[in-house]
């Protein structure tokens, strides 16, 4: 029996292109627990660039207003070094004054927890979006980050999670 074969019935509810079931959660823990991180990393990529969820840039920020300190580093640094130097110049410049545009035009590459903590989850969302528009890569590295902390990925809502489990099970299926 291959790694994934235990889920085999729970996963081929979600190969249709019928509605999710109602304890989507608990499938998705139990597939988060099984699967690699990878594989969970290709399932919330599929539910960032789904149209049933919010854009990208929404969840980002709803990622990082509720991870911890290091999470929420990780997602700016990521993000922070995922679009070249004229992209961070032009966004520092539409709002000097804020956290975000002093850590951008200090240079740095990476963020702390204590300076993401003082980062509002709006200005994520903007640089998310830049980094979207700029390098549409950033969505497989923020999945990436995220892949290896399914509690949080749990807060995107049962559509997000849906959609992440079905992108597995078409993955086990093939």
């Amino acid at each position: 029996m291959g790694l994934l074969g235990g889920l085999g019935d729970l996963l081929k509810q979600y190969t249709g292109s019928g509605a999710a079931p109602a304890n989507v959660e608990q499938h998705f823990d139990q597939v988060a627990q099984t699967v690699p991180s990878s594989s969970l990393a290709g399932g919330l990529a599929e539910a960032f660039r789904s149209g049933e969820t919010p854009p990208f840039a929404q969840m980002a920020s709803q990622l990082f207003s509720n991870g911890n300190g290091q999470q929420q580093a990780s997602m700016l640094t990521t993000l922070m070094s995922s679009v070249g130097p004229g992209v961070l110049s032009q966004f520092a410049g539409n709002n000097p004054n804020s956290p975000l545009a002093s850590l951008l035009q200090s240079g740095q590459t990476s963020v702390t927890p204590e300076q993401a903590a003082q980062i509002n989850p709006e200005e994520v969302q903007a640089l998310a979006q830049h980094a979207e528009k700029s390098n549409p890569s950033i969505i497989d590295r923020v999945s990436e980050i995220y892949a290896e902390h399914p509690t949080l990925i749990k807060t995107l809502g049962a559509a997000a999670m849906a959609i992440a489990v079905k992108k597995i099970a078409e993955q086990h299926q093939a």
